[in-house]
Formats: C-alpha cells, structure tokens, sequence
C-alpha cells in the first residue's frame, strides 16, 4: 500500500505519495482554504488524487501545527482554520478509513530519524526552531507519545531564571496562555523582543543575525540566545538523553548555528559528560508530509 503525507500549513497543504520503497511518486501543492468545510474538500480531494495515482486506496497521515486534544478529539491549532473542530475525526467518516494525525514537528522528527540525518542514531530529537519552538522524540524508529499528546512541545517549558534575570530578559504572555516560555525569547520573534528589551532597537531576526559580525551588541545577543536554547538542550539531555539533537526551522539555516550551539551546550552540560551530536536536518521542506506518510504506513503496516 503506499502512503499519503499531508503537510497542513496556515497558507499551504503540501501532498506527497511515497512506494513502499519510499521512493516519491507524486507531489502537489494547493492553498490552504480559509472555511472548515472547504479545507475537509480539499483534504479529500488531495486522499482522492493520491488513490488514483496509487490504482488503490492509499494510507493517510496528516502533519499539522498545534496538537489534538486526546479528551475529545478537537484540534489546537490557532493559525488553522481547523482550531476547535474534530479534525481526524471528521476526515475518518469522510474517507472510511484511518487518518494518522501529528503535530507537524513529531512529523519532521520522525522523518528525520527515519530517512534523514538521525539514521545512525537510535534516539533522535528532533528541535525546531522559528516561528514557534517544538519539537519530537523518536526512539528506535517510533515517535514517542503519551497520555496528553503534549510531548514534545518543549517552547512552552519556562525560559531559565538565572538568564532571564542575569541579562534583563522580558518575561512575557505567550500564546498558549502561559507566562514566561522561553519561546518567547528564542523564537525568532523572541530574538526580535530580546533585541528590543537590551538594545532599545527593535530588529527583525535576519537583521541581527546579519549585524551580529560587526555590531558587538548583536554579538552579544546571539551569544544570549544561544546560552538560551542550550539550557533548552540541556534540558533535553536530562530528562531524554537522545543520542542526537537535529535542528529544523528557519533559525536552524543560520550559518554557524551549529557550532555555536554546540559550544554553548558543552558549557552547559555537567563537567566530564558528553554532549549529544548536534546536526541540521537534511530534509528540507519535504520532511513533514515525508514523516506523516511513514506515521500513517507504521499504522497500516501495524
């Protein structure tokens, strides 16, 4: 059977059709419709597309900002028009038959570790960094979940105290609906706040990371925002321990992020213990639906 991967974004669906050698035999891309009822017809039309260019009813997974709800099934997902609604649920009646649904970074991490650059590594996590903060763990090949389906959001865990306090950091509302999360801070709308809170200018992301060779104070920043996302690693690494961190988003395509990261994570970790590999995701825009693809084919497949 081969599998359909559906990468739900605010602006875009993109739809990929893996063989069961994963090798891709189709791609399509529409725009995301702006009313519930239209975006079930294009999903539909999207799972119909993918069946006549299978000869057969393909398997079906869905990557999507945001989470389900495991109480009643209903989609948290602020920029899609799907918030609130019962999403899996109504794509099942309408299909006949299961619908794989995850959060788009546990669809990136299972990509990754399965396809990527995690393959050498049997725990992967997989950290994204941009407009939001999340990320996915997967072990030996299968995404790690639990009872609230929550794993994984690790943006929402508090920005560290000693940071915040040591470098004047702003402790703000996020869209979640708690205070403080260090996405707030190392987003890279966080980074933009971080900019305006200790420099007094208010700079886009790929301004201060522009700047930061010949302006110190930019400098400084990013050193700030790397000390930030490494206690965020270290965290990782205390309650985890994955043998590798990936790094996907926007702010994982800055050009030594790395190698920066990775020094600031060494000062972070405990004396004499090592650190675990930090890489870049090497699949691109195509990890998402490619890692909601195998989510649905592990569930055919059993």
């Amino acid at each position: 059977m081969m599998a359909l991967g559906l990468d739900l974004g605010g602006t875009k669906i993109e739809a990929q059709v893996f063989a069961d050698d994963w090798q891709l035999q189709g791609r399509r891309r529409v725009a995301t419709p702006r009313s519930y009822a239209d975006l079930l017809d294009a999903l539909a039309d999207m799972v119909s597309w993918a069946d006549h260019l299978a000869a057969g009813p393909v398997s079906v997974g869905i990557g999507a900002a945001g989470a389900v709800n495991p109480r009643d099934g209903r989609v948290l997902a602020a920029n899609l028009v799907a918030d609130g609604q019962l999403l899996p649920a109504d794509l099942v009646a309408r299909l006949g038959r299961p619908v794989s649904y995850l959060n788009d970074s546990h669809a990136l991490a299972l990509s990754e570790a399965v396809f990527g650059a995690g393959q050498p590594f049997a725990s992967v996590f997989a950290l994204v960094l941009g407009t939001g903060i999340g990320g996915g763990h997967v072990r030996d090949g299968r995404l790690q979940s639990g009872f609230s389906g929550l794993g994984g959001e690790v943006g929402h865990l508090s920005a560290p105290a000693h940071l915040v306090q040591a470098h004047g950091l702003p402790v703000v509302d996020c869209a979640c609906g708690r205070r403080g999360c260090i996405e707030t801070l190392i987003s890279g709308a966080g980074l933009s706040r971080m900019a305006q809170a200790l420099t007094g200018e208010r700079r886009s992301a790929p301004q201060i990371i522009a700047a930061r060779k010949d302006d110190a104070r930019m400098a400084q920043l990013w050193q700030v925002w790397c000390a930030l996302a490494a206690e965020l690693v270290q965290t990782l690494v205390l309650t985890l321990d994955p043998d590798c961190i990936l790094l996907g988003g926007g702010l994982s395509d800055i050009a030594g992020v790395v190698d920066d990261l990775t020094r600031a994570v060494a000062l972070a970790q405990f004396d004499g213990f090592d650190c675990p590999v930090i890489l870049r995701a090497t699949g691109g825009a195509a990890s998402g639906a490619r890692g909601a693809a195998y989510a649905a084919w592990q569930v055919a497949h059993g």
